[in-house]
């Protein structure tokens, strides 16, 4: 068991790194939550699933899946596909989490896309525990994310104005996402592969039913084509 010089050097290297993520898991995890109570669900839902399943974007989906008709196979593709880009993230780590012990099991259930990013690219002073700094960062970020969804599921019942429309906020949360990707390329070859593919899978299936296959097509499409993508975008 490591010290408690040693936890407080890791912790107090984290935390820094994390306030960030406070403002904006806060006001995601709170817009959740509100969104769970709205939707009929008891304050203890949010709390639960955004302390056990820890993937934003899949809990706003689950909200749709509970009210929907019992489909376990669509439920278990959709999060799949949803959650697919942390098959790489996990890849990517192995070598990261190498000799964290115990702790790796945490990090990996933990990882999010804001924990990836952190841990993946932060320069860790000399003298702070690698496994303990990427622990508090995982551990930080998901405190704060189970906080924004306690606090939007518990005053959710109080709110008295018209919350028509709250469910847009996980439609804003990809399309922020997704401008953020965007602005980060180089070239736009992936992004527009996938707005094509969306659309065709749209056209094709109807609204109802294209998330599915598009994604499918959209991680098909780029694994295949990975090699001739990357190199051009090394070229721009």
């Amino acid at each position: 068991m490591a010290g408690n010089s040693t936890l407080k050097k890791a912790f107090y290297a984290a935390f820094p790194h994390t306030i960030p993520i406070l403002a904006g898991f806060l006001f995601l995890g709170i817009a959740y939550g509100i969104y769970m109570n709205i939707s009929g669900f008891s304050p203890i839902y949010p709390i639960i699933m955004s302390a056990t399943i820890f993937a934003g974007s899949v809990e706003f989906v689950a909200v749709g899946l509970l009210l929907a008709a019992f489909d376990p196979l669509r439920a278990l593709l959709l999060t799949l596909v949803i959650n697919a880009r942390h098959l790489f993230y996990g890849i990517s780590m192995l070598d990261r989490y190498k000799g964290t012990g115990r702790k790796k099991i945490y990090l990996i259930f933990g990882m999010c896309d804001e924990s990836f990013s952190i841990n993946y690219t932060a320069d860790i002073p000399v003298g702070v525990d690698k496994g303990w700094f990427m622990f508090f960062v995982t551990l930080l970020n998901q405190i704060y994310w189970v906080m924004g969804a306690t606090l939007g599921g518990v005053f959710g019942s109080f709110i008295t104005f018209d919350t028509k429309g709250l469910e847009f906020v996980m439609t804003a949360l990809f399309v922020v996402i997704f401008l953020e990707q965007w602005l980060k390329e180089k070239k736009h070859y992936s992004s527009l592969i996938g707005l094509g593919l969306s659309l065709a899978c749209l056209l094709i299936f109807g609204g109802s039913s294209f998330i599915i296959p598009s994604m499918i097509a959209i991680f098909a499409v780029i694994t295949v084509f990975k090699n001739p993508l990357g190199k051009a975008g090394e070229g721009a």
